[in-house]
């Protein structure tokens, strides 16, 4: 297995993705190196990593009790889990575990110092990153909107200078804006970088909101700086998946 080396302020972090359609990443930790993961995540680990679920993401600026518990609460206002875990090699030698995402799709690595050290996403695609990696929340600028869209209202915030990872579903494009404008599904908006200037729009009048067979609301991007799009958000995937039963199994 060939690994990825991505050498950072405090960590060295050795990856590699798996599979096709339903990835998973496998990390490899030196001796006392740490990985942050969402709650759930795991799908196997070598003897001697040892785990445990904590209200802080372990970095400076969620450090302390004050600093973990406001951590915590704002994830937990943003719909994910009020607990991180925490994966750390206690052995003398490397050791692997490894990461899968929870529903169909690609695995996206991300060096964050190669992205002015931050990263806006959608709340419920992060998976994991290097120990030392900030977590916290943002709010999109049109508060109304972003409320009524549901999706988009608020994003997820990674803060650092290494290594992290995204999951999404279907196929992911990136795309690089030059000051251009791009109107995204806002389920199908997976991430973007700082420079990018993000709002929520309704989509055209109540006919093509209604009827237009896309999302009720847009998202719209403007800057410059990375994107990141998937072809199928989980959140449509149930829905054709409810349609799709018969009228009596739809409770």
């Amino acid at each position: 297995m060939v690994y990825t080396t991505v050498i950072m302020t405090s960590d060295k972090i050795e990856y590699k993705i798996c599979g096709d359609e339903q990835q998973f990443v496998v990390i490899q930790l030196d001796p006392n190196k740490t990985v942050i993961a969402e709650a759930g995540s795991m799908m196997y680990m070598d003897d001697g990593m040892n785990f445990e679920a904590k209200l802080g993401d372990g970095s400076p600026m969620g450090s302390g009790m004050l600093g973990s518990l406001m951590s915590a609460g704002k994830r937990l206002v943003g719909g994910d889990s009020f607990f991180l875990t925490h994966f750390e090699n206690k052995t003398s030698s490397k050791r692997k575990v490894a990461f899968s995402a929870p529903f169909p799709g690609k695995i996206i690595a991300v060096n964050l110092s190669k992205h002015d050290g931050q990263l806006l996403c959608q709340r419920d695609s992060f998976l994991c990153a290097a120990y030392g990696t900030h977590l916290s929340v943002a709010l999109t600028k049109r508060f109304g909107a972003g409320f009524f869209g549901g999706t988009g209202f608020i994003l997820q915030k990674l803060i650092g200078d290494g290594l992290a990872f995204m999951h999404a579903g279907g196929t992911v494009i990136r795309k690089e804006l030059k000051g251009e404008r791009l109107i995204v599904d806002a389920g199908c908006l997976v991430a973007f970088e700082q420079g990018v200037d993000y709002s929520i729009q309704r989509a055209g009048n109540l006919k093509s909101m209604i009827f237009g067979g896309a999302g009720l609301f847009m998202a719209t991007l403007q800057g410059q700086g990375s994107v990141w799009i998937q072809s199928l958000p989980f959140s449509r995937l149930c829905d054709r998946i409810y349609h799709s039963l018969p009228q009596e199994k739809r409770q």
